[in-house]
């Protein structure tokens, strides 16, 4: 029997509902205290002084590139295999961005290649935590320490995830969080910025509300600002879901662990790596097909079957504006565009069931083997 099984769902309970309902009934819809308090939950989380919300991942990783300084004539060191906001974020700002190629075990950024690329007018190594999956954040420390570089750690898709025991978001000079519908945590939109320095969240805080500083007026802007604000439904709904997020976490890791051991078989399949050392948190589950496979025609088969599925990720470097506006073409980065070419992401979310993944690997398997 043909199943509907979507690619995603969130994870909303009457926590949520009657967190947001509650602001509803408030005279706060916006610029409120509950923004604050889901600051002061996700800093005590994660471990930092301080967090900064906004109204997407995007906006914060923006922030961090003002708030550091980096514009024009600088460079900034990141991965092609990302979501393209972490490309963007450095163009914005006219900043120079400088791709190098990924571990093909991890998918994240490889430090021995981030080495060779660092030049004088680098200022910045943007890692990705790809998948919820900790890039090598000690090698990257200490490459930034050693040439007086900033980090600014996109851990969008990490939330919850540790390096040797370290929390994603609290390795860097800045972090990032995104809460989009299929992350680990959801406020519909919405992100944080994370950082140690007073001094950065304070501009962060100042740029998100149009360059308002603290003490300013309403009419008042001491320096260029937007409207990067989170708003008060949105923090609720944050609240309610840190509230439960290690259950929410614990779901998801079994979830993946399901997936694990159905796919652990199947050949031409190679289930996600995580590296010694790391404790994943699972934003999506991405498998690998063997390159004999013609992953677009299994996706399309498998899809035809009621399975959520999408290729994750296309190249930064070989899309459209990149292109035109580099150069860059086909073989560029050869491992990035390898795996691009060969991931699939199945269905994952937190209450998917026994019998909906034994019926996705089952399919996946018929379909596998007719091609």
């Amino acid at each position: 029997m043909k199943m509907d099984v979507p690619l995603s769902l969130p994870d909303i309970g009457e926590r949520e509902r009657e967190a947001v309902d509650e602001v509803l009934r408030s005279r706060w819809l916006s610029m409120g205290p509950v923004v604050a308090a889901f600051e002061n939950k996700i800093a005590e989380y994660v471990g930092v002084r301080q967090a900064v919300a906004i109204n997407s991942g995007t906006s914060g990783l923006h922030l961090a590139v003002r708030a550091l300084g980096l514009g024009e004539g600088d460079e900034a060191i990141t991965t092609p295999f990302s979501f393209v906001a972490s490309a963007n974020c450095l163009l914005f700002e006219r900043v120079q961005p400088v791709f190098v190629d990924i571990d093909p075990l991890t998918l994240n950024i490889d430090p021995e290649l981030v080495k060779v690329k660092i030049t004088s007018r680098t200022r910045c190594i943007l890692p990705v935590h790809v998948f919820g999956h900790p890039a090598e954040m000690d090698e990257l420390t200490n490459l930034a320490r050693q040439n007086g570089l900033f980090i600014i750690e996109d851990a969008c898709e990490a939330l919850g995830a540790k390096y040797h025991g370290k929390q994603a978001g609290s390795m860097g000079d800045m972090a990032l969080f995104a809460f989009y519908p299929n992350k680990q945590l959801t406020t519909g939109e919405g992100g944080v910025i994370l950082t140690d320095s007073d001094q950065l969240a304070g501009l962060c805080r100042s740029m998100r509300n149009q360059g308002r500083d603290a003490g300013d007026e309403w009419y008042e802007h001491s320096r260029l600002g937007y409207n990067y604000r989170m708003d008060e439904m949105s923090a609720a709904l944050g609240c309610a879901q840190l509230s439960r997020v290690t259950e929410i976490l614990a779901k998801r890791q079994a979830v993946a662990k399901m997936y694990n051991e159905r796919l652990s078989g199947l050949d031409g399949v190679t289930v996600p790596y995580v590296a010694p050392g790391v404790e994943m948190s699972w934003f999506v589950y991405v498998i690998r097909f063997d390159p004999a496979i013609n992953r677009d025609l299994v996706m399309k088969e498998i899809a035809g079957r009621g399975i959520g599925c999408r290729a994750y990720f296309q190249p930064i470097h070989l899309q459209p504006f990149y292109r035109r506006s580099f150069g860059f073409g086909p073989g560029d980065f050869p491992v990035t565009e390898a795996v691009a070419a060969t991931t699939l992401a199945l269905p994952f979310h937190n209450h998917l069931t026994a019998e909906e993944i034994d019926y996705v690997v089952t399919n996946l398997a018929e379909v596998i083997g007719q091609c």
